[in-house]
């Protein structure tokens, strides 16, 4: 339960405010644990409550297996309950609450940095990505990602309990000082940063065409798609359609494909579409498709692929997931890597914009790749169809404002059938369709400079690389302190040693830990 209180931080609750306060109750859980095992375990647990909260959405796809897959992930966060314990318990020295304004924080960003590996399931509801509202706090994502902003939320958190169980006033001292700096670290840095400056402006056309019939057949979708942009000619720079909005493989369909360059010529713009087919040797992708009149610009294949909706992690051992559950019957075919695609304007103006499919939406690294290669704008592309009436759909548009603010590029994803929604370069929303929505979004945005860099899209992840560093350094000095406690437990020689060790043993049996217990 206590695991499933900060989820409420994230859309649809957007309950933000506990982001900064919603840790507190599982902090003192670990603190208060008898023993360091029990901390480790009351981690572990928090951790198994806190995805099975974020993921729920997937029951009806994974059934049973979802618990399965957050006991395995959710063991990450027994390092976050040893930190606790370790370094919050009663009596708290100030330099021991100065070590837990980093350690915890430290602990529990290592814990996100990893799962946020491709091959164990991606970066999903990671805790920074719920200040998604509030670009004075995104102001840390620019500065060193998510992942920053995830840092100061923990710290946050950890101040707070150190105020409320401190028995001493350094303690609290400590505390307050941690929560003050962590909550206005984002407003100073927003207030002493200046917005990047603009060199042009485009109007985005985002095509939201909604399912079409129950088992969403290629050629109705494709219809819906085709008649909602022919419907704004010449409203806009350029169109931007919903992943697998044209269900055929174009390479094979000379037909289509030339109905859709005689579209992009009456719209008077170039369409971003996004096919979701087998080609004719059997082999089924994503792409994204830049279409003119004249014909296909370029195309990007989705390299980063949703776990267990269209690939299974290590297949050759969870691939029976697929008899007892929705998961993909087999793996679709990833891409390559992100990279950027060139369109023209209608006024003949070049426009460099990074393309990203659906679920990598939630990789930051992905999002800098298309700015370091010259990306202007960015467009993701989704359907979440599979999740409607689910808070998927809101939490997964919710990312663009994160992405925005740590690239400094303006974000829009256009959505099959919700959510779409765009932000400007700070992470400021722009315009929001949620699921219900039919129809063309028509949104203005402001290009900055190619030259514009944030200071994470310049460092890249440091932070996470910092915490790594202050975590390995905690296990270190731990696991010294325990060799030291066990080189002073009773040992062989004396009656009066040999009598101790017979106590410390018999406090072992009942339940004490070597830590708890010292010879007379």
């Amino acid at each position: 339960m206590a695991g499933a209180i900060p989820v409420l931080a994230f859309p649809v609750a957007n309950l933000e405010f506990l982001g900064w306060i919603g840790l507190v109750p599982g902090l003192l859980l670990m603190q208060r644990a008898a023993t360091r095992r029990e901390a480790w375990v009351r981690g572990w647990w928090f951790g198994t409550g806190y995805l099975l909260a974020a993921m729920y959405w997937l029951i009806p796809n994974l059934g049973p297996a979802l618990l399965l897959v957050a006991i395995v992930l959710g063991f990450l966060w027994s390092a976050v309950g040893l930190a606790v314990w370790a370094y919050t318990r009663p009596p708290v020295s100030l330099r021991r609450a100065a070590a837990a304004l980093f350690v915890v924080p430290s602990a529990w960003l290592v814990t996100e940095w990893i799962r946020s590996w491709q091959g164990i399931g991606g970066p999903w509801a990671v805790l920074g990505a719920s200040q998604w509202q509030h670009p004075v706090f995104l102001a840390l994502a620019a500065a060193g990602g998510v992942w920053l902003v995830t840092f100061a939320l923990v710290a946050a958190n950890t101040g707070i309990l150190l105020v409320l169980t401190g028995r001493s006033a350094a303690a609290r001292i400590a505390g307050t000082a941690g929560v003050l700096v962590s909550v206005l670290a984002g407003p100073l840095i927003f207030a002493s940063t200046a917005p990047p400056p603009v060199t042009g402006h485009i109007t985005a056309a985002l095509v939201q065409p909604g399912l079409q019939g129950k088992k969403n057949p290629p050629a109705p979708r494709l219809a819906a798609s085709e008649r909602l942009t022919a419907e704004h000619p010449r409203q806009a720079d350029i169109y931007v359609w919903g992943e697998s909005s044209v269900g055929y493989y174009l390479g094979d369909r000379p037909g289509i494909k030339a109905r859709l360059e005689r579209l992009s010529g009456a719209a008077g713009a170039e369409i971003l579409l996004n096919q979701d087919a087998v080609n004719s040797k059997g082999a089924t992708s994503k792409q994204a498709v830049l279409i003119s009149s004249t014909g296909i610009k370029g195309t990007y294949v989705k390299t980063r692929l949703v776990p267990f909706g269209e690939y299974i992690p290590f297949r050759s051992a969870l691939g029976w997931l697929s008899k007892i559950s929705k998961a993909a019957a087999s793996n679709i075919v990833p891409g390559t890597g992100a990279h950027v695609l060139h369109a023209t304007l209608p006024d003949g103006r070049p426009l460099t914009i990074g393309v990203l499919i659906c679920f990598e939406s939630a990789f930051p690294d992905m999002s800098r790749v298309d700015t370091d290669n010259g990306a202007q704008v960015i467009f993701y592309q989704t359907a979440d169809s599979t999740f409607q009436g689910s808070w998927a759909l809101a939490q997964h548009a919710a990312l663009s404002a994160v992405r925005a603010a740590e690239t400094g590029r303006p974000v829009a994803q256009a959505a099959l059938t919700g959510d779409s929604a765009a932000f400007d370069a700070r992470g400021r929303q722009l315009a929001w369709a949620g699921s219900s929505y039919r129809g063309v979004l028509l949104v203005p945005l402001a290009l900055p400079a190619v030259s514009s860099r944030t200071l994470y899209d310049r460092l890249g992840d440091y932070v996470p690389w910092i915490a790594v560093g202050i975590a390995a350094l905690a296990a270190l000095v731990g696991l010294a302190g325990i060799r030291r406690s066990r080189r002073h437990t009773p040992g062989n020689g004396t009656a009066a040693d040999r009598s101790a060790r017979i106590g410390w043993v018999s406090s072992r049996a009942s339940g004490a830990s070597a830590d708890e217990t010292r010879a007379p």
